[in-house]
C-alpha cells in the first residue's frame, strides 16, 4: 500500500474519532460559563493541526531505497 493511501485512511479514520472526541467532551461545556466554552472550542479546533501536519508530511515523503 502506498505511502499516500494510508495516510489518507489515517487522516480520515483518526479525524472522525477526534471528532467524535471533542463533540462527547464538548457535551460537558455546554453548561459552562461563556468564556470556558470559547478556551475549549479554540483549542479543539486547533490541537488537530499537529499531529494532521506531521501526517501529512510523512505521506508526502520520498522513500530512501
Amino acid at each position: 500500500m502506498q505511502r499516500t493511501t494510508l495516510a489518507f485512511l489515517i487522516g480520515a479514520v483518526g479525524f472522525v474519532a477526534y471528532i467524535v472526541m471533542v463533540a462527547t467532551i464538548g457535551d460537558f461545556f455546554v453548561r459552562q460559563h461563556w468564556a470556558l466554552q470559547l478556551v475549549y472550542y479554540v483549542a479543539a479546533g486547533v490541537v488537530w493541526v499537529f499531529p494532521a501536519r506531521r501526517l501529512l508530511l510523512w505521506g508526502a515523503a520520498r522513500r530512501r531505497d
